[in-house]
């Protein structure tokens, strides 16, 4: 079962790996190029991380252009290409970041199914929602995170 779908409603994933927002292979409005994303995001930062908290699911995250929902199909051939997440511009801004020499940590957290999981419209009042509920979990993962990559 894909992390996404075991974290249910507000899970929280770290990133393992990611599919670019285009299937094309274009780069974004002069954005980096040849940048190597063999570990976009970092094994350390992950495992420093899952220290923070053990369940910490890891999955491979889609990037789509936004901004708005994706379809059913978008959502089945994301699944058959093994994402288990999908969202707007965490995929642009781990490029950006790994061009700048950056070390990078990605966490999501999961608001919604994705279109065509559960058969009813997706509502972005829900998303907010969602979002809301798990702030003071997200923040204390974020802030141990953190506290963590200070001490090391």
């Amino acid at each position: 079962m894909p992390p996404a779908a075991a974290a249910g409603y507000a899970g929280r994933s770290a990133g393992a790996d990611q599919r670019p927002p285009e299937p094309d292979g274009a780069v974004p409005a002069g954005g980096a190029q040849f940048v190597d994303l063999t570990d976009a995001y970092s094994p350390r930062l992950r495992q420093l991380a899952r220290q923070c908290d053990p369940g910490l699911a890891e999955g491979v995250y889609a990037g789509l252009p936004g901004p708005h929902y994706e379809t059913p199909a978008e959502i089945r051939m994301l699944q058959t290409l093994g994402a288990d997440l999908v969202g707007m511009s965490t995929v642009h801004e781990t490029i950006a970041a790994r061009a700048a020499g950056a070390e990078v940590l990605g966490v999501s957290l999961v608001t919604n199914l994705a279109a065509g999981i559960t058969g009813e419209p997706l509502s972005h009042a829900e998303v907010l929602a969602a979002g809301a509920a798990s702030a003071a979990r997200m923040g204390a993962l974020l802030a141990s995170t953190i506290e963590r990559i200070a001490r090391v």
